[in-house]
């Protein structure tokens, strides 16, 4: 019987190979692209532009304001604009000047500047615009009682006209301030000053009367 090599049989009669190689691992499956989506069509609707474009109708309703705005009109709200306001009161010898807290709130006095002819008393409260970042300023007109204007408002509106030209895109609103300065006077003697006592602070209390006014009547609104 010849002899049996380890090398080429087994116990079953299997030939043993040796040095077999590896299986290589299985290929991952690939998934079909998606299928195109189908195209979608909207209507359009033709038109004929060889005798040019068609006529533009741009139709108005008129709304009578006379009797105030329609009932159920919806309006947006009123933005009340932060920062410091600064309020004046126009003499022909001083100028009271008040200033606001930057909520637009509390008018509080701020110092007196003497009229001068060379225009410093515009330069100097244009630089407290400047200091205090003021978004404001509200000039006092004085009129009288029954409305109208004399001369002191003319005095005002120039007034105001030349300080606007000095602050920029600050704007300058005119008020009307009547017994303005009665109502400081008042407000001073009430507080224990008597009128000698009053000459110093009283164009700035008269500021304060008229910012103050304005101040409550923004409020009012917004």
């Amino acid at each position: 019987m010849p002899e049996q090599r380890p090398d080429e049989t087994g116990d079953m009669g299997e030939r043993r190979v040796q040095g077999r190689p590896a299986v290589p691992p299985s290929r991952p499956r690939q998934t079909p692209p998606p299928a195109p989506q189908q195209p979608v069509h909207h209507r359009t609707e033709q038109i004929d532009l060889r005798a040019g474009f068609p006529p533009v109708r741009h139709e108005t309703t008129e709304i009578d304001l006379s009797q105030g705005l329609p009932a159920g009109l919806p309006l947006p709200p009123r933005r009340t604009r932060q920062g410091r306001r600064l309020g004046i009161d126009v003499g022909t010898v001083r100028i009271g000047v008040a200033l606001s807290d930057p909520t637009g709130t509390l008018a509080s006095p701020l110092e007196t500047v003497d009229r001068r002819r060379d225009g410093s008393d515009l330069d100097r409260i244009a630089d407290l615009v400047v200091e205090h970042e003021v978004t404001e300023v509200i000039v006092g007109e004085p009129r009288h009682l029954s409305g109208a204007s004399g001369a002191s408002a003319r005095e005002a509106r120039a007034y105001s006209r030349s300080l606007a030209g000095r602050i920029g895109t600050v704007p300058v609103h005119l008020v009307d301030e009547r017994l303005s300065t009665v109502s400081a006077a008042s407000s001073l003697r009430a507080n224990g000053l008597d009128s000698r006592a009053q000459r110093p602070v009283i164009d700035q209390a008269a500021a304060v009367v008229i910012l103050q006014a304005y101040l409550d009547a923004q409020r009012g609104r917004s």
